[in-house]
């Protein structure tokens, strides 16, 4: 069944364009709501947002919403996507709502839903809340109107919760740490949980406007971070995206560490001290073949799973895992979390980082990447991927590589682009399939 709302991470587009308006915002909070008014308690939402302009209207359109059907609402302002999956299941919310269009610019927003468990919701769930959109909802009774609220307390319960997923025993006493907020979600939670941990914090990031969003900072530009690092020679960098889901870091001399090498750095940590579970990690089809390498040489395994943190969760689930994540940086440790949280993983690569006592870049590079190549083609209709010269350009591609390396070519799940990955031990070679592919999809979208 195809999606009209839901991509591969909610719901996302540019505001006041298509369908994220006020209007959709609202429909979607009478369609979760209705979707979750299950049983005779009084029934509750949880709404966290990042620090985009249009978060105001989108909190207002959905608490409209949720309320006319009967729900209650609880509003937490400007918090960290974990934040809200946390929050939905200790307060015993019905449904939990993060309004931020991730790592996108400010231009963008989105709508994610988790469930009471604080999970994101299922394809199943989402194509419900799809069909409800699309229909009038019953109301509620005038004196079964939701209310709505704000607490206060929600940073600060955030801020316990990740200061404890770090053992006891460890303190940040000594180290510098450059944080880069990305002007979004954690501009005031992570460099306070950072300081209650003992560290010296140069704040990175850390003055939203509702429009310097992701702007020349986070994890999508870790050029700010690397300079704040070697300007103030800080022992390590920490950057986050727009609502603080996905972590990228830089050694002392900023140099970048990925997400891939994240993973590695936590997963031998862990199974060095019997806390990995599975017995292995769980990444997606992007992670670089070099982390799949490394896993298999300490007798581990690196199981992929379509692009997503919600797939990548859902296999960790499946086979019991509790470390996965992507190399763009979404780290999610289920002994802590429902979701990715970069505050959480930057803690473990903290942890492993003091009990070493040595320089993070003599950490930062666990195992050698292949190289790997990754051009998106942007385009404005039709289906390239079922082109017949681009299906065979990629074919070609994949057999000339077979046994040193792969192909990936994929349509984006939140953009109109068509994203064309290798990688291989033959970092020409490997350049030469990427380009070739490229060619085909842009003569097939000219056409």
């Amino acid at each position: 069944m195809g999606r009209k709302f839901f991509g591969t991470d909610g719901i996302r587009g540019r505001t006041n364009a298509g369908l994220m308006t006020a209007a959709t915002a609202m429909k979607v909070g009478q369609a979760a709501g209705t979707y979750f008014l299950r049983g005779e308690h009084r029934h509750r939402v949880v709404i966290g947002k990042d620090t985009r302009l249009s978060g105001y209207m989108l909190e207002t359109a959905m608490t409209a919403g949720f309320t006319s059907v009967g729900m209650d609402v609880v509003l937490l302002g400007p918090m960290p996507t974990p934040a809200v999956a946390l929050l939905t299941r200790e307060m015993r919310a019905d449904v939990g709502v993060m309004i931020s269009a991730s790592h996108n610019p400010f231009e963008d927003n989105g709508i994610k839903l988790f469930g009471p468990d604080g999970y994101k919701l299922s394809d199943e769930a989402e194509l419900a809340i799809e069909a409800l959109i699309e229909q009038d909802l019953p109301l509620a009774d005038a004196d079964d109107v939701g209310r709505a609220r704000r607490i206060e307390d929600a940073r600060g319960r955030y801020i316990h919760a990740v200061k404890a997923s770090l053992p006891h025993n460890v303190r940040l006493d000594g180290l510098r740490i450059v944080v880069d907020c990305a002007n979004g979600a954690a501009y005031k939670v992570a460099p306070t949980a950072l300081y209650e941990l003992g560290a010296e914090v140069i704040e990175v990031g850390i003055s939203p406007d509702g429009t310097n969003i992701n702007e020349e900072c986070g994890s999508t530009y870790p050029g700010a971070m690397a300079n704040a690092v070697r300007e103030y020679r800080a022992d390590i960098g920490i950057a986050l995206d727009g609502d603080a889901d996905r972590l990228v870091i830089c050694d002392e001399r900023g140099q970048v560490v990925d997400g891939d090498q994240i993973m590695a750095i936590i997963a031998g940590a862990w199974a060095d001290q019997d806390r990995l579970a599975g017995g292995g990690v769980v990444a997606t089809v992007m992670s670089n073949l070099g982390l799949e390498r490394f896993m298999a040489a300490r007798g581990l395994t690196l199981e992929r799973t379509p692009v997503g943190d919600r797939s990548v969760m859902a296999r960790m689930r499946d086979g019991g895992f509790n470390l996965g994540g992507e190399q763009s940086g979404h780290v999610i440790l289920s002994d802590f979390s429902t979701t990715g949280d970069g505050m959480i993983a930057a803690l473990q690569v903290l942890a492993v980082l003091v009990a070493a006592q040595k320089p993070m870049s003599s950490l930062a590079r666990q195992f050698e990447p292949v190289p790997q190549v990754l051009k998106n083609v942007r385009f404005s209709s039709g289906k390239p991927l079922e082109n017949a010269k681009v299906q065979q350009a990629i074919a070609d591609g994949a057999s000339s590589l077979k046994g040193s390396g792969r192909v990936l070519v994929r349509a984006s799940g939140t953009e109109p682009l068509i994203r064309v990955m290798a990688e291989g031990d033959d970092d020409r070679q490997v350049a030469k399939v990427v380009d070739t592919i490229v060619a085909a999809v842009k003569a097939a979208t000219a056409g």
